[in-house]
């Protein structure tokens, strides 16, 4: 790693870690490395490894992103997670050796993997996936009762982690093949709010497909099985499929059926305060975030739906860092279609700092970035910094 590059990463550790109100001590202490090897760090001394970047960044609760300035490393690391991601489910249904892992373990390793999917840390999740998905699958072949129906349930939550490396980078066959194993799982665990999770996860299969009318039939059929609300995880399950349901509708660029679905969602979210439900976040603010989405997936004509939402809301700080970023993305591809160049990038560059890898892997942000490259001739230079760091040029 050059100076400039340790200097600046360095940097970026200390100003987090003041932040937080850490001192380097306790960086120290909860990353498990030695004082003099942070002070050496954050004065841009001495370059972190890769495995110090990942402690120091888990300890500062950030992706390790969200520290380093080079780019490319990140998404090697994560794509080269992906072979043992899928070693680890290719026999899911064969019971292998007992598990290494105790059931109470594998329930705050499994809480941990659904924080990291919400913090959008891809990098925490490719690393931690395959043993998980290992261990947990055990421990479900290996249990009976209760026990395993608890065990099928983390195994969901697993999954839907590990899916969202694959489906965000591309790996749809991989994607597809962990939806598959949470649908199995799923039944294993007797919970409809569990199979009203995978019904929403599982839409990322049409969405890749470009299937948006089967997709959301799909989501509609899972309404319909969705247990009656009459708590308050049953109204966020139902929310949020109708929440899903509403995107994928404006996908299909049907108006009446995505306004139908929102109306049903808002409905439902009202009736319980902003959270997260089963690994979903959900609640008024999820419903607004879901507003812009819609207006966007309807298309241009749609633009002035998602600028007065922008208007007068915009994402709270404790929202998770992937659905914030998703807000930010989608506002600025509205705003780019408004011809508002200055807003839409300043929309990017929040996406960037709420959640890097996110922002970096979006489709759209990539697509709005390299547009707006093309168009503008102001701020060329940061412009240019970023649409390199987005992979749009």
């Amino acid at each position: 790693m050059p100076a400039a590059s340790k200097r600046e990463v360095g940097h970026r550790i200390a100003t987090i870690r003041r932040a937080r109100r850490m001192t380097q001590a306790h960086l120290a202490r909860t990353a498990y490395l030695s004082l003099p090897t942070i002070k050496a760090i954050e004065r841009g001394a001495r370059a972190p490894s890769d495995t110090s970047l990942d402690s120091i960044a888990a300890a500062l609760g950030v992706d390790p992103s969200r520290l380093t300035t080079e780019a490319a490393p990140t998404g090697d690391r994560i794509h080269a997670a992906i072979p043992a991601i899928s070693a680890a489910i290719a026999g899911y249904d064969i019971p292998m050796a007992p598990p290494r892992r105790a059931l109470a373990e594998l329930r705050s390793a499994a809480d941990d993997a659904v924080n990291w999917r919400l913090a959008a840390q891809y990098t925490q999740i490719a690393k931690h996936a395959p043993a998980l998905l290992d261990d947990t699958l055990s421990c479900l072949h290996h249990t009976r009762g209760r026990d395993q129906q608890e065990a099928a349930r983390l195994l969901v939550g697993i999954a839907r982690a590990a899916d969202a490396v694959a489906y965000k980078y591309g790996h749809h066959d991989l994607s597809a093949r962990l939806i598959e194993l949470m649908r199995w799982a799923a039944r294993q665990s007797e919970d409809p709010l569990v199979g009203s999770v995978v019904a929403y996860v599982r839409t990322e299969t049409f969405f890749a497909a470009r299937a948006y009318g089967p997709g959301l039939r799909a989501l509609e059929q899972a309404i319909d099985a969705s247990p009656t609300p009459t708590c308050p995880e049953a109204y966020a399950a139902r929310g949020a499929l109708h929440m899903r349901a509403a995107v994928i509708a404006g996908r299909a660029k049907d108006a009446e059926a995505a306004t139908l679905h929102l109306g049903e969602a808002r409905a439902l979210c009202d009736e319980v305060p902003e959270g997260e439900y089963q690994g979903t976040a959900v609640g008024p603010d999820s419903v607004r975030v879901h507003e812009v989405s819609v207006a966007v997936s309807l298309g241009s004509d749609h633009v002035s739906q998602a600028l007065d939402v922008a208007a007068e809301w915009s994402p709270p700080d404790d929202m998770p860092a992937e659905r914030q970023s998703s807000f930010w993305i989608e506002l600025a591809r509205a705003q780019l279609w408004a011809g508002l160049m200055d807003d839409s990038f300043e929309s990017l560059q929040v996406a960037r700092l709420v959640a890097p890898q996110h922002t970096r892997g979006h489709p759209w942000a990539r697509e709005t970035a390299a547009t707006l490259r093309r168009l503008r001739r102001a701020d060329a230079a940061r412009l240019t910094a970023f649409a390199e760091w987005i992979g749009a040029v």
